[in-house]
């Protein structure tokens, strides 16, 4: 039989496991991987409104996390490189601090602007190809509970909300696809201008997304500084399409460790 002495032992071990475990833990995370969980729809369909993804915070150096980036050593881009077009990137909105997950479409020194719904980068337009419908159920989605907007609007409670898909491909060969609801103001642009050590981003779901298309001043996110860059988002590894995750009958078990195009 175990004496107290032991016991008093064993539990002090275990205490110390649990607490070695929660900071490995969260090394973990500061260091190399970040949860983010999509809160809306200005990223769809590429990503859906209770999708839960890590950020890859190596992606673009350690210095996202570990020190300025004037003062790293080689530059501070160790393990890690500048986003390219057509990456899905997690960042922190240059004014408020908010997460923003968001597709960057400029990179320093690129001109970017919308025609009739285009993207034209360097003065050349993105190649879009009709790619069917997106359809879901016109409901109240995830905890924030929002309703979808509709290009076939309006549609009931439990109708079918469609909007038209298009697949866009960068010069790079990075191709996702793009919805359109409507001729929003957004769909026609200035001429932007990416200055460096600056991005410019915007969502797959074009009618509706606050992003560098807007000035900050009106709730947009302007040029985001490559200081703001948290990660890159790589892979959805969970799903749900309830209001809580705990109802798991609503649970996407086919988007389960999707990658993200």
């Amino acid at each position: 039989m175990a004496t107290k002495a032991a016991k008093e032992n064993g539990i002090v071990e275990t205490i110390k496991t649990v607490v070695y475990a929660l900071l490995i833990a969260g090394v973990f995370r500061t260091l190399f991987f970040q949860p983010f969980w999509i809160p809306s729809g200005s990223m769809k369909d590429t990503l859906l409104v209770g999708d839960f993804l890590f950020v890859n915070k190596m992606a673009y150096g350690y210095s996202r996390f570990s020190c300025p980036f004037s003062m790293c050593p080689i530059t501070g881009r160790i393990l890690g490189s500048e986003p390219e077009h057509g990456e899905v990137v997690v960042f922190r909105h240059p004014v408020d601090g908010s997460d923003f997950i968001k597709r960057v479409v400029g990179v320093p020194g690129d001109t970017v602007q919308m025609r009739d719904g285009v993207l034209f980068l360097n003065g050349q337009p993105l190649p879009q190809e009709p790619a069917g419908q997106f359809e879901e159920v016109y409901a109240r989605q995830g905890p924030l509970g929002t309703y979808p907007r509709c290009e076939n609007a309006p549609v009931g409670e439990g109708g079918t909300c469609v909007k038209s898909r298009f697949r866009e491909t960068f010069p790079n060969g990075n191709s996702h696809n793009i919805l359109n609801i409507d001729n929003s103001f957004a769909d026609n642009t200035p001429l932007f201008t990416v200055p460096a050590g600056h991005f410019f981003f915007m969502g797959d779901n074009r009618d509706n997304s606050q992003d560098s298309r807007f000035p900050q001043a009106v709730g947009g996110v302007g040029f985001v500084p490559y200081e703001n860059l948290i990660g890159r988002a790589d892979r959805i590894v969970f799903s749900s399409a309830g209001r809580s995750m705990l109802y798991f009958w609503t649970w996407r078990s086919n988007r389960f460790f999707k990658a993200v195009e």
